[in-house]
């Protein structure tokens, strides 16, 4: 499911809510294209980390955790930084899957 938020100046941001099919099989990649540098260097760690104390057979076990919780942390720090959802569908949207409570929707011009 794909919602879309909107920040004061008018910029438009099309996110992912749910699973994140993208970092399950790039790892760290898709935060790093995204702009997202704290979160791609977390994932770098936390996979080098295991990949370490497992000699290379559990890296990819933090990609599989962070699968689960990527797109929500990445939305929810949009939405700290100034980014609202566009429309109340979008509203309704992220309050199903739990990422905000409520929010006065955005209307897109």
């Amino acid at each position: 499911m794909h919602v879309q938020l909107v920040n004061a100046a008018g910029g438009l941001k099309e996110v992912k809510v749910g699973f994140s099919w993208t970092t399950f099989f790039f790892g760290f990649f898709p935060a790093l294209f995204r702009g997202d540098l704290k979160w791609a260097a977390i994932m770098f760690v936390a996979a080098t980390a295991v990949g370490v104390f497992t000699l290379g057979f559990g890296a990819w076990l933090p990609g599989i955790i962070f699968s689960f919780m990527y797109n929500k942390m990445y939305v929810k720090e949009l939405l700290e930084k100034g980014y609202r959802p566009a429309n109340v569908q979008d509203q309704a949207s992220l309050q199903k899957a739990g990422i905000v409570a409520a929010f006065e929707a955005v209307p897109r011009t």
